[in-house]
């Protein structure tokens, strides 16, 4: 049996589902002391003064700072991509000392011998603010004459990137069909099941910094250079995280300041942030204005596509905020071929949350805007979606196939994809149940969505991110140790929250070693074990570390090969290995184990000349080209035309993310990928107020869905290997996220728009659906009336 490809259960879960594991909250040295931040109730304000004498005299309160207090030492929070030469980066101190500008910003700490006297504390010190105008619009904070969020900058702009390919102004040159849409990516929150939570303990001359992160590696070396402290006096582990989707693909001031905080006191500082604290504190993901304008053909053939964007950045530019929405800049043209596009974006400082990545990261962005708008062509056509979708794709026989968008698809089969999702989804016989009921004026409309994307995943490679202005390259890190009694212990850069690594990368390397899966570890998370790495985002960790943990594997069996042929008296190209054992190629009868190798290279008793006794090895891969993983999904939605509730009915999900080690991990990443992109279709949104207040602090307010609310899911694939890679994988992490919010949304439209319901803003809830219906322009609504063009059982009603 070969392990890649078998479905195990994940080796790892026997810990995390029992508890029986070491969360940062968990970890608790003698005389830890635990933080407590003060926060801005204001989204702009200056602060005038601070008194903090009472909390200090509190019981077991050991120390009360101010942003005033750290400001020599605490340095600005770093922005790793300078997306232009140009763009605006204001200091991002971890602690507010003359300015607030977002509604959780910290303005001061208590340290207390209990988590309990901390927040406590906080009660007792008193901030005198002098409130300045908030700046929530995106659109407003770009006009003349908009309050500026940093005064000194004189605008709210941080910087426009435009990217252009082919003559845009030809293409739209009498098109006989042109659409304007204007869609709006609602605000969202991470919400992962494990809070953040840091602790940091001085430890001899340097420090151990425990943190529930997606970036030890990267974490390590922006804390030095935030802080001063050498890289090597710095050692961060991050233990069993409990998810991020991107929430912890950041270097937050709360891990400055607990660093800082422990320096000062030289004492073990930790910190939990509770769920309502997170909700303003840890950045927010999404919040984009598109304004879209295609060019078509009578016959639905795409010319031209010119996309506008303003990103909402928040109060400043985190680790890679800015580059976020551009990452969608080389993916709006999504799996279609077109004449001419142009991509420009602004972002915008508001009074608000920092953005930045989230699930999906500018690639959910882009495909929810083509995908769209497909379904509006079609529409505008009295075409089926399918078939507009048919006549633009790049076909199976086209790759490798470079994009209007600057990228080279290296493999792909559209139609094998949607062809199955079909048969899987019956959508003829939805289609006529569709016609049935718009005929019988059903008050409970059926509407069938339809998303057939792709994205590039697997972050790298190093030039192109360089190209990027990006701060950092693309590749990962992996070294194998062969153990003297044959077992294996494996490092990755790779640093897994939930995704699987143990149980996939031993699923590799027992299948390349030919060792057993039960005999080998997976070390990560801990910058003292595994000191190289790039660390976990952008569903790179398979399609990036695990082929850096491949090729450490071939070393060892390079390794192994010359001490088997001095063993077994051969030459070396006269070996065969399989299945963990050489032989001389023909006599099988005659050869020798890895473990037996192992064994002797151990005793050293009788190595050939210049031969090490280790077989360990390492490998740093750095890929030519992303991944480009694809697939078609089908919802069916039933929409009550007089409640506005929307109950998905059913879902098809047809992936293609080239060779699946394991079809259980990849089933659950998958489902949880699908409930993300249906919770922002249907579900999740963080509103604020006109003075900037996040009025979704709670999780009474901001609705995560739970399994009861989400349909059953059919999922299956179909299988075109990347050739960018030796294993042929592509990564499946945020595949779901990123087509089902598109494919929900074009559902519910699908339903309402013999209504002349062109589009419904995110998320889709009853009481927008209602409004739609009934003539509220916010909500897209175009003609409510049931007789007027486009009606119910209307020729522009029933495809």
């Amino acid at each position: 049996m070969t392990e890649i490809g078998t479905a195990r259960r994940r080796s790892e879960d026997a810990r995390l589902v029992t508890g029986r594991t070491r969360w940062t909250d968990n970890i608790a040295p003698a005389g830890t002391l635990y933080a407590a931040f003060l926060r801005s109730p204001y989204a702009h304000a200056r602060i005038t003064g601070v008194d903090a004498e009472a909390a200090r005299r509190r019981p077991n309160v050991v120390a009360v700072l101010t942003g005033a207090d750290l400001a020599g030492e605490q340095g600005a929070l770093p922005c790793a991509w300078t997306v232009t030469e140009d763009m605006r980066n204001p200091a991002h101190p971890p602690m507010a000392v003359e300015e607030v500008r977002y509604a959780g910003e910290p303005v001061a700490c208590v340290v207390a011998r209990d988590r309990y006297a901390a927040y406590d504390a906080l009660e007792d010190i008193d901030v005198d603010y002098e409130p300045l105008p908030a700046v929530v619009d995106m659109e407003r904070a770009v006009q003349d004459g908009a309050a500026l969020v940093h005064a000194d900058l004189g605008t709210n702009e941080s910087y426009r990137w435009v990217f252009e390919n082919g003559d845009l102004d030809a293409a739209f040159r009498d098109a006989p069909v042109v659409l304007e849409r204007r869609y709006v990516q609602q605000r969202l929150i991470p919400t992962a099941m494990e809070p953040r939570a840091v602790l940091c303990e001085p430890d001899g001359d340097g420090f151990t910094l425990y943190s529930a992160t997606q970036i030890p590696h990267i974490l390590r070396l922006m804390l030095a250079t935030v802080t001063g402290i050498g890289e090597h006096r710095i050692r961060v582990v991050a233990p069993d995280v409990g998810g991020g989707f991107g929430s912890k693909l950041q270097v937050y001031g709360e891990e400055v300041l607990c660093l800082l905080l422990a320096r000062r006191l030289g004492r073990p500082v930790k910190w939990t942030e509770t769920r309502s604290e997170g909700n303003m504190a840890v950045h927010h993901g999404r919040d984009q204005i598109q304004r879209l304008r295609l060019a078509a053909d009578g016959d639905g053939r795409v010319r031209g596509l010119k996309v506008d964007l303003l990103a909402d950045m928040g109060a400043y530019l985190m680790l890679v905020t800015p580059g976020i929405p551009l990452l969608g800049a080389f993916m709006f043209n999504g799996i279609y071929k077109m004449d001419a596009y142009s991509f420009a974006c602004t972002g915008v400082f508001t009074t608000k949350t920092p953005t930045d990545a989230y699930r999906g990261a500018g690639r959910p962005e882009a495909t929810f805007g083509i995908e769209r708008l497909m379904d509006e062509l079609a529409a505008e056509l009295g075409l089926d979606p399918i078939e507009v979708r048919r006549r633009n794709w790049i076909g199976h026989g086209e790759f490798p196939y470079d994009t209007i968008a600057g990228l080279t698809y290296d493999s792909g089969d559209y139609e094998a994809a949607t062809d199955k999702a079909l048969a899987l989804f019956e959508y003829d016989k939805l289609r006529a149940e569709q016609a049935d009921r718009r005929e019988r004026r059903d008050p409970v409309q059926l509407g069938i969505g339809v998303s057939t994307f792709t994205e590039m995943c697997g972050l790298a490679p190093s030039r192109v991110l360089g190209s990027l202005s990006y701060g950092a390259g693309g590749w990962e890190h992996a070294a194998v140790r062969v153990l003297p009694s044959g077992k294996v212990e494996v490092v990755t850069g790779s640093s897994a929250h939930g995704q699987g690594h143990e149980t996939a990368w031993a699923q590799i390397t027992a299948d390349r070693l030919g060792v057993p899966f039960e005999d080998v570890k997976v070390l990560h998370g801990d910058t003292a074990v595994s000191p190289k790495g790039m660390d976990t985002y952008g569903s790179r960790s398979l399609a990036v570390g695990g082929v850096a943990l491949y090729r450490a594997c071939d070393k060892v069996i390079d390794k192994a090969r010359v001490l088997a042929a001095h063993l077994l008296e051969a030459a070396e190209g006269d070996l065969e290995f399989t299945a963990g054992r050489f032989a001389v190629r023909g006599v099988r009868d005659a050869g020798v184990t890895l473990q037996e190798v192992t064994s002797a290279a151990f005793a050293a008793h009788d190595l050939p000349d210049g031969v090490e006794p280790t077989l360990d090895s390492d490998a740093t891969f750095d890929p030519d080209n992303f991944s480009f993983p694809h697939g078609t999904h089908l919802c069916a939605a039933e929409v009550d035309t007089e409640t506005g509730m929307v109950r998905l009915r059913s879902y098809v999900a047809v992936d293609d993310i080239g060779k699946v080690v394991n079809p259980l991990i990849v089933e659950g990443q998958v489902h949880g990928g699908l409930a993300q992109g249906i919770a922002q279709a249907l579900y999740e949104e963080a509103v604020y107020d006109a003075d900037g207040n996040l009025t979704t602090t709670t999780m009474a307010d901001y609705l995560v869905p739970s399994a009861a609310d989400l349909p059953a899911f059919t999922t299956d694939r179909t299988e075109t290997p990347a050739t960018s890679n030796p294993l042929g994988v592509k990564g499946v992490g945020e595949a779901g996220t990123i087509a089902s919010t598109p494919a929900v949304v074009n559902a519910v439209v699908d339903a309402l728009r013999p209504f002349g319901v062109t589009d419904v803003p995110m998320p889709c809830t009853p009481e927008r659906v209602w409004r739609a219906l009934r003539g509220d322009q916010g909500a897209g609504h175009a003609s409510a009336e049931p007789g007027a063009a486009g009606g119910l059982g209307s020729a522009g009603g029933g495809r």
